[in-house]
């Protein structure tokens, strides 16, 4: 009969034993244990459902036929307390300023538009009515609003903060706006008159000459979606003469080169002698690297500024939520930017949850699809899947990402170069360094990789979609 002198224990504890107590026996027992957990692996579907693409050289040449669209792009402002102004280097977004670098006229015109400031449903510009000048959006959403075949309003658009309108018309007379433009939320926009504009080109040489080159590229054939034309003839009659033609490329391809993440893993000897059973010290180590680079991989195919996802999205393909919340109406608005074989779409967890609620409330359930064993939520039959990769602002908005992928598609491909030395997994190094005076062994990890979106059409993004119960 054994007591036990522990105090930590408790009264029970310290009764008497009849047998060996099940404390003392498991020092001599083999105890089972797990391989190490770790809650940042995800599923990173995006690494799983985009097709890579082998870039030898470490650079990928996206070639494309020339395109006249130019511009398009977002403009970026200041403001100092409630006075908001355009950053002058900006307007050179405008399709009408693109290319143009005179910083002295730019800062001329910038300092001359004019802030105003709309409340929801207060009417800025009205169809039909003289179109005198530039409006800029630096805040808020705007309604694009043209009448219908049988005369009702239609809402063709969402203009939000950066976008533009009326550039086009400043360098032609007598035009009228085609659209009302409505504010939905409290707004402000700078506003550039025209007789201000013709002003500065009156006394602007190089303004006057890059206008007159931008109205003879408006008047060059081009496809709808803004490329040069191809001429071509059909139900001609017999030996009439046939147009001649070519595929004008462009000039300057963009190249993707393949980015980079790297860590060195270190690893005691002593550790990695003494203390590899049941696992094998070194190579959990390993294991537990690579999914962390693999997550940032997952994260910088989104986020990375060259050639992230969020961030190379043509400006055309990005659409906003006329209610705030993800809607059924808002997907179907993004399935009609990406119409031409839609893969799959990506949101986040919490994003999902919002466009859930949303359909639920309309009496709409969102059907599941079976995506190699498992259950994916789906809208109109295109999978719709996870990623904690896509950013929640800090006003708990977020982004849905549409994507057609494929080389043979046009769509998105991801980049990446296997065959590389001392290649652990496809794309991924492990190279030996050597052994510290101190004993301790030294891995250097690296990863290759980057993604490219072949056909502006292939990438399509539901922006600024709000995700607050």
């Amino acid at each position: 009969m054994t007591y036990s002198n522990d105090p930590n224990l408790n009264v029970e504890d310290q009764q008497p034993h009849l047998t060996l107590s099940t404390a003392a026996a498991r020092n001599l027992a083999t105890t089972a244990k797990s391989a190490p957990q770790t809650q940042e692996i995800t599923s990173r579907w995006l690494l799983k459902l985009l097709p890579w693409v082998q870039t030898k050289g470490g650079a990928y040449r996206v070639n494309r036929r020339l395109s006249y669209s130019v511009g398009d792009g977002r403009v970026t402002f200041t403001n100092t307390g409630a006075a908001v102004q355009v950053i002058p280097l900006e307007l050179t977004e405008l399709p009408l300023l693109r290319g143009f670098n005179n910083l002295d006229v730019l800062t001329g015109l910038a300092n001359q538009f004019v802030q105003q400031e709309y409340a929801p449903d207060d009417v800025i510009v009205e169809l039909g009515q003289p179109a005198d000048r530039v409006i800029l959006i630096a805040r808020g959403k705007v309604n694009k609003i043209g009448v219908g075949k049988y005369g009702e309003q239609i809402v063709f658009d969402v203009l939000a903060d950066g976008d533009h309108f009326g550039d086009e018309t400043v360098v032609q007379s007598d035009d009228t706006w085609q659209y009302t433009l409505k504010a939905i939320t409290r707004t402000i926009v700078l506003s550039l008159p025209q007789e201000v504009f013709e002003r500065a080109i009156d006394q602007s040489e190089a303004l006057r000459t890059h206008v007159e080159q931008f109205r003879v590229r408006l008047s060059q054939p081009q496809t709808p979606q803004g490329e040069a034309a191809i001429e071509l003839a059909a139900n001609h009659p017999q030996e009439a003469e046939l147009p001649g033609t070519f595929a004008d490329y462009e000039l300057k391809p963009r190249e993707y080169e393949l980015s980079i993440a790297q860590t060195v893993l270190r690893v005691s000897t002593r550790v990695a002698d003494l203390y590899n059973e049941p696992y094998n010290q070194t190579e959990e180590q390993l294991r537990l690297t690579i999914e962390a680079l693999r997550e940032r991989q997952e994260h910088e195919l989104l986020n990375n500024r060259e050639f992230g996802l969020l961030h190379n999205a043509d400006l055309k393909q990005r659409i906003y939520s006329s209610s705030g919340a993800p809607t059924p109406d808002d997907l179907d608005e993004l399935l009609a930017t990406v119409w031409k074989e839609p893969g799959f779409f990506l949101a986040h967890p919490r994003t999902i949850a919002a466009f859930g609620r949303e359909a639920n409330r309309l009496g709409l359930y969102p059907q599941s699809v079976d995506v190699n064993g498992v259950q994916v939520t789906s809208w109109r039959g295109v999978p719709i899947f996870p990623s904690n990769k896509i950013p929640i602002t800090n006003n708990r908005t977020s982004s849905i990402l549409l994507l057609r992928t494929g080389v043979e598609k046009q769509g998105v491909i991801g980049l990446h170069q296997t065959g590389i030395p001392d290649e652990y997994q496809p794309s991924l190094s492990v190279r030996f360094m050597g052994i510290s005076e101190k004993a301790i062994i030294s891995y250097l990890v690296t990863a290759y990789y980057s993604a490219a979106v072949l056909t502006p059409d292939a990438l399509g993004i539901l922006e600024d979609v709000e995700i607050g119960r």
